[in-house]
């Protein structure tokens, strides 16, 4: 299914995932698809809830906005927020689910005007919500060198960030970088080991992505209180499409779900440990069928967690 120009990954997985959790809501069941995009993952949500149920989607893009309100014609129970997912609780409490599909879109990485991609020339930009906030150009003219270097190690894990920083700073201050491929130029040439198909612009346009839209902060904010708002038997189920995310993902996940670690030998039953989530099977990645159709597809990992008493 596609929302857009955009193909929605692991879509049936990921729906299946999350409809499939034992809420006991009686008065109707609330999901909530955190990253709405162009609707795909919340048009297929919509499909399957029954008659009292709501679906909530949030998205910074006011593109998003557009394309659900589309989607509210046909489908009522659709609430579009235009906010970060970290706002989960304007949802409610007692959630029968969540969903996240995290990182940029295909639309918002094609659409050049957008900034995200050195692929396509235009506005150095990178904002979903791109009617406030700092661009990446702010950034990049802005910042102090060993804050762009940090920026480039955490968020890209690129090993050249100190010098492609300075390599940065350096142009700046002769002219401030305005476009895609005036930054990717730069980045290229202080790059001095080109990774095998990957131009040596990518990491610094996913660390600035993600630096700009405060991604890795939003996703920290959203775990950090989604376990207290899921309903017992509620899913929470995320889409990763890089380290940094699936990894902090993963570690609360087995976290809730381990719950609280003591000495070998102590006398504490399970249900003492505080633990409040169960791990749903194991992490999921999409199939050969779709990886060869969907490029974007190929890195995305699913995981799936259970809210328990």
């Amino acid at each position: 299914m596609t929302g857009g120009s955009h193909t929605t990954v692991l879509l049936e997985e990921a729906v299946e995932a999350l409809m499939a959790g034992k809420s006991g809501s009686t008065d109707g069941a609330v999901y909530v698809d955190g990253t709405f995009g162009r609707g795909g993952h919340a048009a297929a949500i919509l499909g399957r809830l029954q008659s009292s149920d709501r679906l909530v989607a949030f998205d910074k893009d006011p593109e998003a906005e557009d394309a659900a309100r589309v989607l509210q014609q046909r489908y009522p129970a659709l609430t579009f927020v235009r906010d970060s997912f970290r706002n989960l609780e304007y949802a409610g409490s007692d959630l029968a689910g969540v969903l996240l599909d995290l990182g940029v879109s295909s639309p918002q990485l094609d659409d050049g005007s957008r900034g995200f991609s050195f692929q396509h020339q235009g506005p150095l930009d990178m904002r979903m919500d791109n009617t406030r906030g700092e661009t990446a150009a702010d950034f990049v003219n802005q910042a102090a060198e060993q804050d762009i270097a940090r920026v480039l190690k955490e968020y890209g894990e690129e090993r050249f960030a100190r010098r492609i920083a300075a390599a940065v700073v350096r142009r700046r201050a002769q002219q401030p970088f305005t476009t895609t491929h005036d930054l990717a130029e730069v980045v290229a040439a202080a790059n001095p080991a080109w990774e095998k198909h990957k131009h040596p612009a990518t990491r610094t346009f996913q660390a600035l992505r993600i630096q700009v839209n405060q991604e890795l902060d939003d996703l920290d904010a959203m775990l950090g209180k989604v376990v207290d708002l899921l309903a017992v038997g509620g899913r929470l189920v995320v889409i990763s499409f890089h380290s940094l995310e699936d990894r902090r993902v993963k570690q609360f996940m087995r976290s809730e779900a381990r719950g609280q670690q003591l000495p070998r030998g102590v006398p504490v039953r399970g249900d003492d440990l505080g633990q409040r989530l169960r791990l749903v099977g194991k992490a999921l990645r999409a199939g050969d069928r779709e990886r060869d159709g969907n490029p974007r597809a190929r890195s995305a990992i699913m995981r799936v967690a259970e809210r328990i008493a």
